[in-house]
């Protein structure tokens, strides 16, 4: 086990790169399976969730190689079995994203419940109804395993209910590629890594139309083939290093962020006085912020909640909790998505935040609040409140630890190593 250590209270400078979105990553690895041919994938990032996925396909036969420069070539030749590893699979939750490639390819899987944050109820039923919707039997044993099997599976139409699902909505539409017939997906999620998903698989062969909207077809094709493409910027580490730079007063350029993709994130910042400047790919976070919450036309408290692709991401939730304490004046946010969201923020209040935690999905923040370092430490409980955590840290005064910190690497390419380059006092220690 690694924990942080960190001396907050300097302000943050310099240039830092944008590293390849986690969640397309994960996604285009399974739908490797989908072909004997290779694939090559650049930008990926070296993250531990990126690993464990690189291992679950290996596991399952494919050859994965490392071109270096975080280029990554796998060619799932020979598939070896249908069976995913469960301690491997128990560790991330887009694990169950296998079943729909596996379905199309093999017509069967067997895969564990998957693992991943305990940030509230996640249920399955969404990708179950997909899969079943397009000729898939699935049998969930007492013990927790999944056994799926098409004979074989077919095109058929589907709503996502009761919500726009991102995994669910990129596992159905993978394991369509290979159906016959036409399947139409609605109330399809729209996110940048559900379209590059697509233009992958189209670049593979598939014909998939309607990238970007909420209604998704796809003509099911006989195969697929090799491509090689190019994952595009994370932005909920673009948000991040925006509120990095926000609560320690620093001034900070991302390279490689494709601003087109926050334009919502630029929205919600801006209620919390946040703002930035666009240079091509670039976002320039300057280092006179104002840090006034914006109140709403008739005077009340303003609301913050995530929605679906093009809205406010869930994931940023967090961060937006941390910048709100060093913001004047009073925000609700609400997370109606997920109910433990919140309750790492319990936290943030030993540490001088003003923050009342209304209920499982919605807390009070009133700023500014100084913070002071929390020296006992704290565990990082998820990937989103353990980079919250960071931030917070970065702008306490004194010296933090923060353990748990596999958490963060989960989605964070080597954040330490990008924040001592910024000026940040952080080590990474063994327990």
């Amino acid at each position: 086990m690694e924990k942080f250590v960190i001396t907050g209270g300097t302000p943050l400078n310099g240039t830092v790169t944008a590293s390849g979105n986690k969640n397309a990553a994960l996604k285009m690895l399974a739908a490797c399976l989908l072909t004997s041919d290779p694939v090559i994938l650049h930008n990926m990032p070296d993250i531990e969730d990126v690993r464990v996925m690189r291992d679950l396909v290996a596991d399952l036969g494919a050859e994965v190689s490392n071109l270096g420069g975080g280029s990554w070539r796998i060619q799932a030749k020979n598939i070896e079995k249908t069976a995913v590893d469960p301690l491997l699979a128990a560790r991330i939750r887009a694990s169950f994203v296998l079943s729909g490639p596996m379905l199309g390819r093999m017509g069967a899987i067997t895969l564990p419940l998957p693992g991943g944050d305990r940030i509230g109820g996640r249920p399955l039923d969404t990708h179950i109804l997909g899969l079943k919707a397009l000729g898939a039997e699935a049998k969930l044993e007492k013990n927790g395993i999944f056994h799926l099997q098409a004979n074989p599976l077919r095109a058929g139409g589907f709503i996502l209910q009761p919500e726009a699902s991102v995994t669910a909505t990129e596992n159905t539409l993978m394991a369509a590629v290979l159906a016959p017939g036409e399947t139409i997906i609605e109330n399809a999620a729209s996110e940048p890594h559900v379209q590059e998903l697509c233009q992958l698989l189209n670049l593979m062969g598939a014909q998939i139309g309607g990238i970007g909207t909420s209604r998704l077809h796809i003509q099911g094709v006989s195969g697929l083939h090799g491509a090689e493409f190019t994952v595009g910027a994370d932005f909920m580490e673009v948000g991040s290093f925006i509120g990095a730079a926000a609560v320690t007063g620093g001034s900070i350029r991302i390279r490689n962020a494709q601003p087109q993709h926050l334009r919502m994130v630029r929205l919600i910042y801006e209620k919390l006085g946040v703002r930035w400047e666009e240079e091509g790919e670039d976002v320039l976070v300057p280092a006179d912020q104002e840090l006034r919450i914006q109140q709403t036309l008739a005077g009340r408290i303003p609301e913050i909640k995530p929605l679906p692709w093009p809205g406010f991401p869930a994931d940023l939730m967090s961060i937006a909790v941390v910048i709100a304490t060093q913001s004047q004046g009073s925000v609700l946010l609400h997370d109606w998505m997920y109910e433990s969201r919140f309750f790492f923020t319990d936290k943030l209040v030993f540490m001088g935040a003003h923050i009342v935690l209304c209920d499982p999905h919605r807390v009070i923040v009133q700023g500014k609040s100084p913070l002071l370092a929390n020296p006992i430490g704290v565990a990082s409980p998820d990937i989103r409140a353990g980079m919250a955590m960071l931030l917070a840290a970065l702008c306490a005064e004194g010296t933090s630890t923060i353990h748990n910190i596999h958490q963060i690497d989960r989605g964070y390419e080597a954040i330490d190593q990008k924040l001592l380059s910024l000026g940040a006092q952080i080590e990474r220690l063994h327990e």
